[in-house]
């Protein structure tokens, strides 16, 4: 039997099996309070990475890494998700899976271009042969594979474009993740690396028509300090200016920054074309100084808008903390999409105003007014405006988790309901805002209009809706239940 012919049987066995084993699964998830509800989830089993972000026809379309039989990840699919709106979605069938020799291990992360009235998708198969490998060094494949589709629901054609054994020397068996974009009629190819000395890349390639691709050298190199792999790589132009955003592994942790053991930034500057390279105009900033949030992916929608979807997860997080719903039959979520504008040279992330169609039952008050009882709530939006920075502040939130300000910094520190997760901090002169979104296992802080954000995944025990002030600040608190 050809090793063919043992896949299509294999991914046959695989399709007959997969009704029973989310059917088990869902025994589990159904009683599950710490499902969320504005949040993009899977319906079983595991979800990571967001692929193919686009919007096609009106429609927009979410694809993201996806084992529907189990929570604990294994070969991934690309799940699909659809909405006119940006806050309903649709679950629509498994787009792509592993079953082609290319791909056999993993339909890993990749993007989307529209070119010709088609969907145009790039995305790495992954394929670790059998023998004595660390799959690092040696026993991995990560082929560049191209699929053209006219609907974001069908697949006309699904190829090699750019083999594994066609990569450049000097590299690992990491290279991954592509994104296309487009410059004066040339179609360009992003990849993140590893070196095998351990150093992130970003490496480029170019073709006239998308289906045939020349390495043009790197794109963005990193140093020793930066991290040993560049997951996720993403360009993108914002009012003139471009930017380059991507997922370093192992940066090494400063004071206040980059405690995550794989973190996610960015970087301002300009593509020099006559060496093909991005030349940084400002250091690396981090996006987002939560718990939860990695391999972020933007896409510009039909109106112009640029939109960052992200994986509110992380790998490597144990021993340190854990996520328990993995024992219910499912592991991690979506954050919020975000709209990115890019103000005084910096990245602000704000909530997509589409989201504001939720609110219910507003509440507003001064925040000198606010009693242990005067607000409280599981699944809401809470804005907070400050008059003038203040001395001191602290809100409780849900079962144990404290945001607070005080002597110049902004601290989020989770209790038991962190399952492990202990604080994160902000360096912040002026405080002027907070915008905070709570579902029934995730927190999103807005800081200062967008200008910082902390997203961490947080497990109360039932029942637990303290929203609770104390401190000096003066200013308004307004408060929406959310529904969707």
């Amino acid at each position: 039997m050809t090793k063919n012919v043992k896949m299509k049987k294999d991914m046959q066995a695989y399709w007959q099996s997969l009704p029973e084993l989310q059917a088990a699964l869902m025994e589990k998830i159904a009683a599950d309070p710490w499902r969320l509800t504005y949040h993009q989830m899977p319906a079983t089993g595991w979800l990571n990475d967001p692929n193919g972000a686009v919007q096609f026809k009106g429609t927009y379309h979410l694809y993201h890494q996806y084992v529907p039989e189990t929570p604990n990840g294994g070969a991934t699919h690309w799940g699909h998700k659809t909405s006119q709106d940006m806050v309903h979605f649709k679950e629509e069938d498994i787009f792509l899976s592993p079953d082609q020799l290319f791909d056999e291990d993993g339909v890993y992360s990749g993007s989307a271009f529209v070119h010709d009235d088609k969907i145009h998708f790039f995305y790495t198969g992954n394929v670790k042969h059998e023998g004595d490998h660390d799959y690092t060094y040696s026993g991995r494949e990560q082929n560049t594979i191209h699929v053209v589709s006219a609907d974001g629901f069908t697949v006309e054609s699904r190829e090699v474009v750019i083999a594994h054994a066609d990569y450049p020397a000097g590299y690992t068996d990491h290279i991954r993740d592509p994104k296309v974009f487009e410059h004066e009629g040339v179609y360009y190819m992003i990849l993140g690396a590893r070196t095998r000395d351990n150093l992130g890349r970003i490496l480029l390639y170019r073709s006239d028509d998308l289906y045939d691709w020349s390495y043009q050298g790197v794109f963005l190199a990193g140093n020793e300090e930066q991290g040993f792999m560049w997951e996720c790589p993403d360009y993108f132009e914002l009012d003139d200016s471009q930017v380059v955003l991507f997922s370093p592994q192992g940066l090494l942790p400063t004071t206040y920054n980059y405690h995550n053991p794989h973190t996610v930034g960015y970087l301002t500057g300009a593509i020099n074309w006559d060496e093909y390279a991005f030349e940084p105009e400002t250091d690396f900033v981090e996006l987002d100084h939560g718990f939860d949030f990695y391999a972020p992916q933007t896409f510009e929608d039909e109106s112009g808008r640029r939109i960052l979807w992200a994986w509110m997860g992380i790998g490597d997080i144990e021993p340190e903390y854990g996520n328990p719903t993995v024992a219910r039959g499912w592991q991690h979520a979506m954050a919020l999409p975000r709209q990115l504008t890019l103000e005084n040279g910096r990245l602000k992330q704000r909530p997509l105003p589409e989201y504001q169609s939720l609110r219910q039952h507003t509440q507003t008050h001064r925040l000198c007014e606010i009693e242990e009882s005067t607000l409280k709530g599981e699944i809401y939006e809470l804005l907070v405006e400050f008059d003038e920075t203040p001395h001191s502040f602290e809100l409780t939130l849900r079962q144990d988790s404290k945001l607070s300000y005080q002597d110049g910094l902004l601290t989020l520190k989770h209790g038991e309901s962190g399952f492990g997760r202990r604080k994160r901090m902000i360096p912040l002169t002026d405080l002027s805002q907070l915008q905070i979104f709570s579902d029934t296992s995730s927190l999103e802080i807005f800081v200062n209009d967008g200008e910082f954000v902390m997203t961490s995944r947080v497990y109360p025990s039932p029942d637990q809706q303290m929203i609770h002030v104390t401190g000096d600040a003066q200013g308004q608190i307004s408060y929406w239940d959310l529904k969707i």
